[in-house]
């Protein structure tokens, strides 16, 4: 019986880690954050009334078919109009969600029938159908009210995120929590910590399907801070931050760490952004949870990426440790049997 392994997250996270394990021998299922309001997607929300299509759309392609056919339909389903009134800016996957929301009359009728037409490997589900806004409170008390205006705030020295809240609250999808209850091993996504990640875990229901599953909990930390959001965390900050959400301090079981360098070019052209590799302290994380996976993450090239292959590899490493660990504890393995 294959492990059952689901991904919580959002934009790149989730297709990065989705990508990595497609080709395991894993039960996928990703949970999707739908909280955004920039691009395509916000726009589409705006004039259609809908709920926003690009994170749904990133974790579609992910898990499509390696067929030829299926190829083609990855590259129609990212392919994004350069011109075009009312087109510019838009992806065609979004435009067909849209669409195909339209016709089925319901967001996750949609996104079935666009697993079917690209043969996904796994399930997409969206964290909730509640049309939702992210709210930031700073800790100056400013209050930011979309997802868009707090990814795009930048470095405010001395100025955090204090919060972030749903308005109006955000109930789970019952199939999102049903795969949670049911995984062997849920994977926290890397991404954009306050407007990917925890918009997940602000959704009515998740932070206690989290608490109490039998699976595993596993969080594969960022590679690079992002100005306004994380300026200055360590790995170790990301998993409290993460753990003060749910609600429970040790409830990570596990955390995914890089530990790859990067070339002084990379960093000073990152720190340019305002941007800095993700560090850690291995003695203080493994002070808060139970294992800790370091590895080389990186991808090859001029931007800062996880290589979805090592990526993978790094989480499904994790599997026959969970198996062994169960049994000698006497607890329910984490990770089928």
């Amino acid at each position: 019986m294959q492990p059952s392994v689901v991904v919580i997250g959002g934009g790149t996270g989730n297709f990065s880690v989705l990508s990595g394990l497609k080709d395991q021998e894993v039960d996928l299922t990703a949970v999707v954050a739908m909280s955004d309001s920039g691009g395509s997607s916000g726009r589409l929300r705006d004039e259609l009334g809908q709920l926003p299509p690009g994170d749904i759309r990133q974790c579609l392609v992910a898990l499509a078919g390696d067929a030829e056919q299926g190829a083609m339909l990855r590259r129609l389903f990212t392919h994004r109009f350069s011109m075009g009134e009312g087109l510019e800016g838009h992806s065609v996957g979004n435009l067909l969600l849209a669409a195909l929301t339209e016709i089925t009359g319901a967001h996750d009728r949609a996104i079935e029938a666009a697993s079917r037409l690209l043969n996904i490997r796994g399930r997409v589900l969206p964290v909730t159908l509640t049309n939702s806004h992210l709210h930031a409170i700073l800790s100056d008390d400013r209050e930011l009210t979309e997802e868009a205006l707090i990814d795009t705030r930048g470095t405010e020295e001395g100025v955090e995120i204090d919060h972030v809240f749903l308005s109006p609250p955000a109930y789970a999808f019952p199939p999102a929590l049903e795969a949670i209850d049911q995984a062997d091993l849920v994977v926290l996504a890397p991404g954009d910590l306050y407007t990917s990640l925890i918009p997940n875990l602000l959704v009515e229901g998740v932070c206690e399907a989290l608490r109490s599953t039998r699976a595993r909990l596993v969080y594969v930390t960022n590679l690079m801070t992002k100005p306004g959001e994380t300026d200055g965390f360590t790995a170790e900050r990301f998993v409290s931050e993460v753990n003060r959400y749910i609600g429970h301090d040790s409830r990570i079981d596990a955390v995914v760490v890089n530990s790859a360098m990067f070339s002084e070019r990379v960093r000073q052209r990152y720190q340019q952004l305002g941007a800095r590799p993700v560090g850690y302290d291995i003695a203080a994380m493994k002070a808060l949870v139970p294992w800790v996976v370091e590895s080389d993450l990186v991808a090859e090239g001029i931007f800062v990426r996880h290589d979805t292959d090592k990526l993978g590899n790094a989480v499904m490493s994790l599997i026959p440790r969970i198996v062994s660990d169960d049994e000698v504890s006497g607890k329910t393995p984490a990770a089928g049997s």
